[in-house]
């Protein structure tokens, strides 16, 4: 099998036209790109992260347990296609690229030793988020990159990942942090659209209620309606 070639990028993640293989890019640590996927669900009242525990054959981090879907990007090929081929071969995921959320862009680097050689990483992530029901008894796993997967909830994630770091997890705590900041993002527009969608149904409320001398029963109802408009919009953002 052909080793996988990358673009050689710059501190912003812009191909500068030089490529390089997989295994020189991490014996000398030359800066390319990857991109990172995390797949989330509600459950309950708490948000939970599906993570993906990493194949014992993997060059680096055999065993533990990492960002949902990773991989590197191909050179010549686009972060978000990329994205969306390795939720597909990992965890057997078909998406759209509109069914993907961008975070934003992280510097990855550090040295480690594995199989008693060094293993340098440069890397610009380029990170998503899919937060689409996924149920994990539907999922086709990528034997020779996954061992297994598992939902956690976000927060014990967050905690076992800081310092000093739990050794089951190697996932990049900037990284979820990305995820932690779009996740609190996401739940006060929801909060805002509801109570948006409160206040005007029960305006509207008042309004039919004064014209028929029973503005408590009207009030109500518009307040129902109006929250559960706001639910609606925000499974559709």
């Amino acid at each position: 099998m052909a080793e996988e070639i990358f673009d050689i990028v710059d501190e912003k993640g812009q191909p500068t036209g030089d490529t390089v293989t997989r295994t020189q890019a991490h014996e000398e640590g030359i800066r390319h790109r990857t991109v990172h996927i995390w797949v989330t669900r509600e459950n309950g009242d708490k948000t939970e992260v599906l993570l993906q525990k990493r194949a014992m054959n993997k060059d680096s981090y055999p065993g533990k347990y990492d960002t949902s879907s990773a991989g590197h990007i191909r050179a010549g090929d686009e972060p978000l296609e990329s994205a969306v081929r390795e939720l597909a071969e990992e965890l057997g995921i078909q998406v759209e690229p509109d069914d993907l959320k961008f975070l934003g862009t992280l510097p990855i680097q550090y040295e480690e030793e594995f199989y008693g050689k060094t293993f340098k990483d440069n890397q610009i992530a380029f990170v998503y988020v899919y937060d689409d029901e996924a149920g994990i008894d539907n999922l086709t796993i990528q034997e020779e990159e996954v061992d297994s997967v598992k939902w956690f909830d976000i927060n014990e994630v967050y905690e076992a990942c800081k310092p000093p770091r739990d050794d089951n997890f190697c996932l990049p705590l900037q990284d979820l942090n990305l995820l932690r900041k779009y996740i609190a993002e996401d739940s006060e527009k929801s909060s805002n659209g509801m109570i948006m969608g409160m206040l005007l149904g029960m305006a509207i409320g008042v309004a039919i209620g004064a014209s028929n001398d029973n503005i408590p029963l009207w009030m109500c109802l518009g307040m129902s309606i109006g929250m559960c408009f706001g639910m609606i919009m925000k499974r559709e953002s």
